[in-house]
């Protein structure tokens, strides 16, 4: 089995933090989120990153840092989002250039999982289409989602419903699937009439009478689109504690909610309540509360709430 993950979006709605970075590689809980998902990758399935001529570079480092020797970074050649292949047309592309003929272990690089990949793996049946789902608890919080409706069986996967303004179920697609070597040609083709639609090709599959069956999770996802996300699942995996790297200093602050400091960051005479500090940041007599500081900032008397600020950041009051 092959895996692939999708790496190359721009994502706008994170920006400034993605507007030289790739949302994959965001620290989320002290280590970049693609970090998270290729360490649940089974050691004996090789890994292919597809992300954008703009971004990689930063892939490039990130693959330095990793013990894995079976990662491979495919670049496509778009620097806008509009130039793009598409989430779809960029996994045929791989499929047909390559000659892959095995299954596919299917990634979004900006989702985190909290379950074992062997366990999804483990309720695999060769030859039928396996997605994860997760239930989100409330139909209103599934309405931004793509939602799946599940067979009496619970596995089998009867249809979808692209984020419905009434939806019947709570249970929401997510970017974690298998996709059987039998699948692929039908993908090429499929990726040709709409390049995006990862999640259509789920759809096509019913259509033409395919099954696919549904792996139901409980533990911690999160889809890191929105400065919201990012909070909440810092929040959910970080906890009511400070996690720091050990390079950083914290002087004469009070911390409350979930804080992390990256590397050679120095903290003093502050409050920081729910506060991520990328690397290289100086905060000086400061209250931050629900902020996210890239690398490099330097802030001084500041008092700041719901800001996400860009790397290399220059604050200091003016009283």
């Amino acid at each position: 089995m092959q895996t692939f993950i999708l790496a190359g979006g721009f994502a706008t709605r994170l920006w400034p933090l993605t507007e030289k970075r790739a949302k994959p590689l965001l620290p989320l809980a002290g280590t970049p989120l693609l970090s998270h998902l290729v360490s649940k990758v089974p050691a004996d399935s090789p890994i292919t990153i597809s992300t954008n001529a703009a971004l990689a570079e930063g892939f490039d480092a990130w693959k330095k840092n990793q013990e894995r020797e079976d990662i491979v970074v495919v670049v496509e050649d778009a620097a806008h989002d509009d130039h793009k292949l598409g989430a779809l047309g960029a996994v045929a592309e791989w499929i047909t250039n390559e000659g892959i003929d095995e299954d596919i272990l299917l990634l979004t690089g900006d989702n985190y999982c909290g379950f074992a990949m062997e366990k999804f793996l483990d309720v695999y049946t060769p030859g039928t289409a396996l997605l994860a789902a997760h239930d989100v608890s409330n139909t209103e919080a599934a309405k931004v989602f793509g939602t799946v409706i599940v067979g009496d069986d619970g596995k089998t996967i009867e249809a979808f419903e692209e984020k419905p303004e009434n939806p019947k179920t709570s249970l929401v697609s997510t970017g974690f699937s298998v996709l059987p070597a039998a699948t692929l040609p039908l993908l090429v083709e499929f990726a040709k009439k709409q390049p995006d639609n990862v999640g259509g090709i789920f759809e096509e599959l019913l259509r033409q009478g395919k099954p696919v069956e549904c792996f139901i999770f409980e533990e911690p996802w999160f889809d890191i689109g929105s400065f919201e996300a990012y909070m909440e699942a810092t929040k959910e995996l970080v906890g009511e504690q400070v996690l720091s790297d050990d390079s950083s200093t914290l002087e004469n602050t009070t911390c409350t909610g979930a804080v992390v400091l990256g590397k050679n960051t120095r903290i003093a005479s502050s409050q920081l309540h729910n506060v991520v500090v990328f690397d290289d940041c100086i905060v000086d007599d400061c209250i931050l509360q629900d902020c996210i500081l890239d690398a490099h900032c330097t802030l001084r008397g500041i008092d700041l709430t719901g800001k996400m600020l860009r790397s290399g950041t220059e604050l200091t009051s003016q009283v």
